[in-house]
């Protein structure tokens, strides 16, 4: 059914928490403020910054802007590489590959630390390209993502795309631009959220996800 899989990148290809969650440490310290719980801060994992630093923190834009430099200053430093690819996820890319699917990494994480990090895992040759955000937080949005991704694909027939991702965000941003999608539960957003979101498939672990995407 699906020629080419969309996935996102934190939550989905790889586990980020450790990185966001010192990186975001190290911006509200800059601020003086209480850090939450790391329940909490792991609950930042997929937005958009800014719109982070915005709702959960009521930052004003400029505010918002200031506090994604200082999550930058610790993540690009640091951060970037404090994160783990999943069990099982290559063996997964290997085989939608060998299978004839055209993979393509779509998320709201900047494609320049994107790129880094599918490089540094060795998940780069699985894929057609990388598409994030611009450093400038625009192209943030997933919808704005997954709109560059199809548009950089050269992808006419949107019914032959699946979206992957762990969190509301990644399903809204396929409805939003006629993808199917398919939430997957060993990330970071629970049943509840991909069901409210309305995910058409949901996977709970890399063997259904495998069996969704060859369906």
């Amino acid at each position: 059914m699906f020629d080419y899989i969309f996935f996102d990148l934190d939550g989905t290809l790889t586990d980020p928490a450790l990185g966001i969650t010192n990186s975001f440490k190290h911006a509200l310290e800059s601020f003086g403020l209480e850090i939450p719980s790391y329940e909490k801060l792991c609950s930042f994992i997929g937005p958009p910054l800014v719109d982070t630093f915005r709702t959960q923190f009521g930052f004003s834009d400029e505010k918002a802007s200031l506090g994604v430099l200082k999550y930058r200053e610790y993540f690009a430093e640091k951060g970037l590489l404090e994160n783990a690819v999943y069990p099982g996820i290559p063996n997964l890319l290997s085989d939608l590959k060998d299978a004839g699917k055209r993979l393509v990494v779509a998320t709201s994480k900047p494609e320049e630390y994107s790129v880094k990090i599918i490089e540094h895992f060795g998940l780069a040759p699985y894929f057609e390209n990388v598409c994030g955000s611009l450093m400038d937080e625009s192209r943030s949005k997933k919808d704005q993502v997954i709109e560059y991704a199809l548009e950089r694909n050269q992808i006419n027939d949107r019914g032959k795309v699946l979206m992957i991702g762990d969190r509301k965000h990644d399903i809204l941003g396929a409805k939003k631009t006629g993808l199917k999608s398919c939430g997957i539960l060993f990330g970071y957003g629970s049943l509840q959220e991909l069901q409210t979101a309305g995910a058409d498939y949901i996977a709970g672990n890399v063997t259904e996800l495998k069996d969704i995407c060859l369906q």
